[in-house]
């Protein structure tokens, strides 16, 4: 497929973003799939996301606001963007698709290691609840084994976004933000942070943490097929002024919010707990919508 205007500008801004958190961008990683989705990349909303964590080496790029009828796992595996598997990695989309009130898709890929993640949004006016989740054949165990401590928080019934990582094969699950549904507030407070995180066998909260849980709009967890356990939990905040959050922001992020060779609509910034500790996310925009900010959930 012939090289376009439009696909150059964005690899170009791709490639800068990425030498400010100190990645290089592959363009045998990256160019295929600009032109596997350049049909929907236009109408898109489009993030670039640097990470202090295990994926620190690398800058992630999402397209959200995808159509609902894109088939787009089956879209990446056509254009070879991501192996086939019998492992039920590969048939959970599908399986989410015709079983749940899904308004729009996405995809993650890093620009130095390629194709990574699928995402799935309900519609804002109807939110999936777990258990009609758990009844997807190829849904990870763990969602169902960890059904108890989802109850007992309040979330059963507002899971906003659904995430699948086809190459750690996990899963991610946010919840709050449809109409009318938003995460009690004990989630967030001092006490309820601590007693979460001490429930999963997560590290004890930072002091940084909790002062950034008084700000955090929506949280989500890690799961995957091979442990019962939740592997991360992760606390969220949008702003459009990333600078004044309460945070010790690292290097490479402060270079991505002052230098980036695009005007930023606006920011969401994550603090993820793990069972070693915590890491930061900053995701920024560079194609935006309006209609995302009630996906985003900016009014919570």
């Amino acid at each position: 497929m012939p090289e376009t205007a439009e696909l150059t500008k964005l690899y170009s801004i791709l490639e800068k973003t990425a030498q400010l958190v100190d990645v290089t961008a592959s363009r045998d990683k990256v160019w295929p799939i600009l032109e596997a989705f350049q049909d929907v990349i236009g109408q898109s909303v489009i993030s670039f996301r640097a990470s202090t964590g295990s994926s620190a080496d690398d800058l992630d790029c999402r397209f959200t606001m995808l159509p609902k009828d894109l088939d787009l796992y089956g879209r990446a595996l056509e254009n070879g963007l991501t192996p086939k598997t019998d492992h039920a990695v590969g048939s959970l989309l599908g399986e989410i698709h015709r079983g749940l009130p899904i308004g729009s898709y996405g995809i993650d890929f890093g620009v130095a290691g390629g194709f990574t993640k699928g995402w799935a949004f309900p519609d804002a006016e109807k939110l999936v609840k777990l258990s009609d989740l758990v009844k997807l054949p190829s849904v990870p165990p763990s969602v169902a084994e960890n059904l108890p401590f989802f109850e007992k928080w309040g979330l059963t019934d507002m899971v906003s976004v659904l995430g699948i990582d086809y190459a750690k094969r996990t899963v991610n699950l946010y919840f709050g933000g449809g109409v009318g549904d938003r995460v009690p507030a004990e989630v967030f407070q001092e006490k309820g942070v601590r007693a979460i995180l001490g429930e999963l066998g997560l590290a004890a909260p930072s002091e940084e943490l909790l002062k950034f849980c008084e700000r955090s709009f929506t949280i989500y967890t890690t799961l995957s097929w091979d442990s019962p356990k939740i592997e991360r939990f992760t606390y969220s905040v949008m702003t459009p002024e990333p600078l004044g959050l309460p945070v010790d922001l690292a290097p490479t992020f402060e270079r991505i919010i002052k230098d980036a060779p695009f005007e930023g609509h606006n920011y969401v910034y994550g603090i993820a707990s793990t069972p070693k500790g915590e890491y930061h996310k900053i995701a920024t925009y560079y194609q935006w919508q309006k209609r995302v900010e009630k996906l985003l959930h900016s009014d919570a």
